[in-house]
Parts: structure tokens; sequence; C-alpha cells
């Protein structure tokens, strides 16, 4: 039993509160593990769980274990040295004794008074390392030094680390963490815990975070399985706020369509109709609409997302295209606008680097509703944005809103808003339920005449220069070519390709004809350097994934992906969709690192061999299994934090049912989260970015 109850407010509290300092954390450090880890507070820190766990063997001498062992020794200081290598780097040394034994510390770029304070003449200290020998003996080099063993433990986890994060770090903070963690109340269902052998939220963060033995999968389980939860009970809320509300029929008379179809001057594809069909029907009808609309890479979405937009202007009313970064919503601003005007609708952008006048001017049109079709990113929910009537609210790339971002937006209307939402990335059918469970899904597989089938090609790194002299021979006849990376910059330990070191060596090799871009640049640089390509005034486009999405040029031909074993394939496939876009024969190439394995092998086959994106999402959650083309497990693959569907689909397709049944069941029986479970509930919503207690339980 309980000593002290968990309370849902002081759980909350100390979980979510952005914090300013970590006892014992210099306040330098505590800001680039924030920046690692993803935010402020006490709840981010401590999901940043341990990617994999080291073992230390307990000796009394460092006879008693073979050179390359992690070991953990006590020993006595007897003397200190400053020292210079022959490299001029410096060093120090510290030669100790344990059990009687000697034993040889090397610590690099160390100062010594910081070491005669660390470990003082005569005392014994704690040490844990990887032992080493040489013609002096043993050694440990740049060994852990602590006062007492609970200091070092024998089980030791490793986490994620960045530039100027080091392990002691996170070490440090995570302990300060795990020390300022209160009682959290339980909001997983008993019964499922005892069948599934899982530990409590705490005690799985403790069996992570400061194991004695290697914790077993159970206690990792536990929260991914929360994060599965989390998002069924999310998109739950979602799905009885819009059923749970009277729709608004809207239908129209066609013509404003028909003179955008005009302008447009091409057909529609038999399920791009089928599509237009299936949401006339859910706008018509007399309950509110939530449908996703799924389409691989040049399937025409933006097209059906005008006409059902359209068809709302047609009733009378306004209609708005939620994007998530500001690339994306200038490229539907300059696609759509022209094809609306020539229905004579106005359209309206509206995005954060808008100056105070045309930010001004755009809200005057909103407000008004002489604007009846509006543009923008998270801009368009902010509060100072209020709709004449908006009845029709278009998300694209919907996976990068949040279920509150989603509802923001829809809660604009005076009276209730259909939602369409739009993904570029296919969603395996085994992953459809993980984001929206039994939302009505309509799919747009086939592609608009004209569109030219890509040929893909799979190179080794090692024949990089036979690449360049073929760009060139390429840049030479006036085509335009992407070159995409996955870095921005190099770093001390990391091989990625850095985009501008690629820059750099391809702008001398191409003067005035490369351009940049990358996520790190100042919008309006980007812009530019977009800008630049699209009118031909650069051939060559250096970028990293910015240009996945929301990038249209229809005269580049060529997309040359460097080091493409370390992309997902559903990336890779979105990348080479931005070619084949025009009348010219288009190309990818695939380069891949030397030695590539087998599986990595089989990976860029698929992409080879078929452009069917659903096809490839599918084979790409099969191959890719548990292993990781970069040697390490990546937290947040699909959207996730901690769930990874890579690891083993079967389990996880066995958890996202399991979750989405107690989901359903946890809000018949409680609706509105008031209950014990459903308080602790919206603590867990909250601490996986699903706080959309404030948003859907409690609107009016």
């Amino acid at each position: 039993m309980e000593s002290a109850p968990a309370r849902d407010d002081q759980a909350a509290h100390a979980l979510l509160a952005a914090r300013e300092s970590l006892p014992g954390v210099p306040a330098a450090a505590w800001g680039r593990i924030a920046a690692l880890v993803g935010g402020r507070r006490l709840a981010d820190l401590l999901l940043h769980l341990p990617e994999r766990f080291e073992s230390r063997l307990a000796v009394a001498r460092p006879d008693q274990a073979a050179p390359g062992a992690r070991i953990r020794i006590r020993a006595s200081a007897e003397s200190h040295r400053a020292a210079r290598a022959r490299s001029g780097r410096p060093y120090v040394e510290v030669r100790v004794r344990a059990g009687g034994a000697p034993l040889l510390l090397r610590f690099m770029n160390g100062r010594l008074p910081w070491l005669l304070k660390l470990l003082p003449p005569g005392e014994e200290r704690v040490l844990a390392g990887e032992l080493r020998t040489d013609a002096e003996g043993f050694q440990l080099i740049n060994p852990e030094v602590a006062a007492s063993e609970s200091d070092l433990p024998l089980t030791e986890p490793v986490w994620p680390l960045s530039a100027g994060v080091t392990h002691r770090m996170v070490a440090r903070a995570v302990r300060a963490g795990l020390s300022l963690l209160p009682p959290v109340p339980e909001w997983q269902d008993a019964a499922l815990l005892r069948r599934e052998g899982w530990p409590g939220f705490a005690e799985a963060l403790r069996a992570l975070h400061a194991p004695d033995t290697p914790p077993g999968p159970a206690p990792r389980r536990r929260l991914e399985y929360d994060e599965l939860l989390a998002g069924q009970v999310a998109i739950a809320l979602l799905r009885r706020r819009v059923r749970g509300e009277p729709g608004r029929s809207l239908t129209g008379d066609g013509r404003l369509r028909a003179a955008a179809l005009a302008a447009f001057g091409k057909p529609l594809t038999p399920w791009q109709q089928a599509a237009v069909a299936e949401i006339d029907a859910d706008l018509a009808a007399p309950r509110r609409m939530l449908r996703l609309l799924q389409g691989d890479v040049g399937s025409g979405k933006t097209l059906v997302a005008l006409l059902a937009m359209l068809r709302a202007v047609e009733a009378g009313a306004q209609a708005a295209l939620m994007a998530p970064t500001e690339l994306l919503a200038r490229q539907h601003h300059r696609s759509i606008a022209p094809l609306a005007a020539a229905a004579g609708v106005p359209v309206v952008l509206l995005t954060g680097s808008l100056s105070t006048a045309e930010r001004r001017r755009a809200l005057r049109a909103i407000a008004e509703g002489s604007a009846r079709i509006a543009i923008g990113t998270h801009a368009l929910f902010q509060k100072g944005v209020a709709f004449r009537d908006l009845a029709l609210a278009v998300v694209d790339e919907q996976h990068r809103f949040g279920v509150a971002e989603r509802l923001a937006l829809a809660s604009k209307g005076a009276q209730p808003v259909d939602v369409l939402a739009m993904t570029a990335t296919p969603i395996p059918r085994t992953l459809l339920l993980t984001q929206w469970g039994e939302v009505a899904v309509t799919r747009l597989l086939g592609k608009p005449a004209g569109r030219q089938r890509i040929a893909t090609g799979i190179v080794s790194q090692e024949r990089l220069p036979e690449v360049v002299e073929r760009l060139a021979a390429a840049l030479a006849r006036g085509e335009r070519a992407y070159w995409v990376v996955r870095a921005i910059q190099g770093g001390e330990h990391d091989d990625s390709v850095a985009a501008e070191d690629r820059f750099a060596e391809l702008s001398a090799r191409f003067p005035s004809l490369v351009g940049l871009a990358h996520g790190e640049q100042e919008t309006a640089v980007r812009e530019a350097a977009l800008a630049d390509f699209a009118a031909g005034r650069t051939r060559l486009l250096v970028a990293t994934t910015v240009v996945e999405v929301g990038v249209d040029v229809p005269e580049a031909t060529i997309m040359i992906i460097e080091q493409a074993e370390r992309f997902g394939l559903s990336a890779l496939h979105q990348l080479r969709g931005r070619v084949g876009r025009g009348a010219a024969r288009s190309s990818c190439l695939l380069v891949h690192s030397p030695g590539l394995s087998e599986s990595g092998r089989r990976r860029l086959l698929v992409l080879r061999d078929t452009e069917d994106g659903f096809e490839i999402a599918e084979q790409d959650l099969i191959l890719r299994g548990g292993g990781d083309a970069l040697g390490a497990r990546q937290s947040g693959r699909m959207g996730f934090r901690l769930a990874d569907p890579e690891a083993d689909p079967a389990e996880f397709s066995r958890l996202v049912a399991i979750a989405h049944r107690d989901a359903e069941l946890l809000l018949e029986r409680d609706p509105s989260l008031a209950s014990a479970r459903g308080r602790a509930m919206r603590l867990c919503l909250a601490l996986f970015g699903h706080d959309v207690s404030m948003a859907v339980l409690n609107a009016g």
C-alpha cells in the first residue's frame, strides 16, 4: 500500500512544468540537455530513454579482468603528473593502487588542480572504464570517478547524445530528475498491467534510467504502450467530438469548380473523381465530416482539396487550408490561387513571416469574408484570426499537427466545421489505426495523365566522381537537379555527408549554378534559394529533406540522394517525387555508402522496382524490422517518440489494437475523463503531446 497517494496535480506539476534548473546540474549543461531531449519539462528528460545498456564487471584488482573489459574498481591515488603527448595534447596521469596492484589513469585534456580534488592522494574512490594494457601495465583512459559504488552501477544506461552533451551530463541530469519524481497516478488498466507483467510508470522510468541489472523489455514496453494509448484516446476524443455534433450540409451548383477545372486544363483521374464524390457525400450529409485523404506523390491531392474548398464556397461559406510549414503553405498558395482566381474566388495567405501591414490586410479579408479561401500555417488558428463563416478546414501533412491544433482551426467556425486531413506520406494499412482509428479514409492511387515513370538507379559512393561527371553533362544540356543529403553540418562523431560541405564542393565544380536549402536557414534565404532554382537561375540545388514536400519544379529532372540507405523508404519515395513532374524523362540516383549491408540493399531495391508509395510503405515496415541503417535505434519513427513500429511489427500491431479497444472502453465508461483513471489519463495525454482536455473535453 502506498504511504502517500499519488495526486494528479502534484504529478502534473512535477512532470509538465518547465524547469530553469535541476539540482546539481549547471545551467549551461541543462540548456544543452533540454535541446537534446526536446524541452525543459521533467517529462522531456525522463522520456529520453536509453538506447542500450552496458554491463560493468566488479573487480578488486585490474588483473582480474581481461583487457577490453568494462570494469568497476576501488582505488586510492598515489601521485599526479601533468604531461603532454607527442602531438602536443595535454593530459594528466594519476597513478593509483587497486587491491594492492598498480593502475595508471590517463585524463586527456584534464587539469591537474581539478584532478587533485577529484582523486585526493590516499583517499579511496570508485572508478569505471574500459581496461587497457600497454608496456606500462594496466590503465584506464578518462575513467568515471565517484565516491560510492551506487553512483557507478554495474548496469550502465547509454542514452542518445548530441553535440555538446556528454554521457556524464545526461546521467547527472537523469539522477536529479528521478529524485524529483513524485508518486504518479496510474492511468493503465490494472488487469492489463498484471497480464502483461508491466511495472508502474515511475517504476518503469527508474528501471530504465537507474537499473541494478539489465531491465529486460517490460519497462520500455510499458512506456511505449502509454504513448500508443495516449494517441488512441486523443483520436477517440476527436472522433467523438466530431460525431457528437450536428453537421452542416454543404452543396453547390458546380460553376466555380467548372471554372477552376477549365483553367487547370486537364481532366480528373478516375481516382480523383472517386475521391471528390466521397468528399461531396460527406459535405452534403447533416453530420460533421472527418476524412483522411491519402495520396501518393503526384496523385493530385491538392486539386481534390481545392474542389472540396470550392464546394464550401459555392455553399456561401469559407474554407481554410493549414500546412505545417511556410514553405508548403506558400507552395499551396502558388498552385491554388490562380485556379481559384479563374473561378472568381479570392484566396489569402496567412503565415508568420508576413509584415504587419500584410497580416492586417489578410485578417481583415478573412473576418469580412472577402477572402473565401485562406491558406496558411498554424497562424490560421491564432487568437487574432476570426473567420466570417468557416465551413471546411483542410489540414495538410496532418501527422505534423496535434489533435488540439486541428481542433483549434475547426473551432474557428460559427457553426460545426468539416475537417479534411491530407497526407502525402502513404500510411501502411497496419499503421492507419495508430493515427486515425475508424476515421473514413480515401486513397488516391492513380497519377494525372502525362506523369512519366522515374528511372531509379543504385550506385556506391565510391563512384561519386563518375556521378559528378554525368551530372556535369546534364547541367550543360540545361537540365536541373536536386542533390539531397541528411545533415546540414558535419559532426565529429557523425560521418553523414553535410549539405554545407557538399554545396562548397559542387559550387567549386559548377560556379554560379548551385543553390543551397536547409532547415536552419532564415525563411527568406531558403525561399530565395528555392525561387532561384525554380526560375532556372541556379540549376543544381543542394538540400536536406526540406524539399521532401511542398517543392514543385516541373523542369527538374534529376534527383541524387546521397547515403540513401540512411533514409526511410517513404522519405526516399517522397524525395524521388520531386522530379518527374514535367514532360521530360526524369531519373533518381540512390547513392549508398561503401559496404552496404544485404538488408540495406534489399530496401533500396524495393524503391528501384516500384513507384507505388503504399507498397513501398508496407515493405519499409517489413524490411527494416529491428535493424537500423545507422546502427542505433532511432526514436520517434513514424511520428512516435518511444514506440517503434519497425522493431517488431506484429507486437506493435497487437499493442495498437489493445490500445484502440482500451481507449474506446475508457471513454464509453468515462466520456469526460472525470474518474480517477480518467484524470490520470489527462496527465498521460499531456505527457505525449495530446493535451486535448481543454480543447475537447471542455469545449462548449
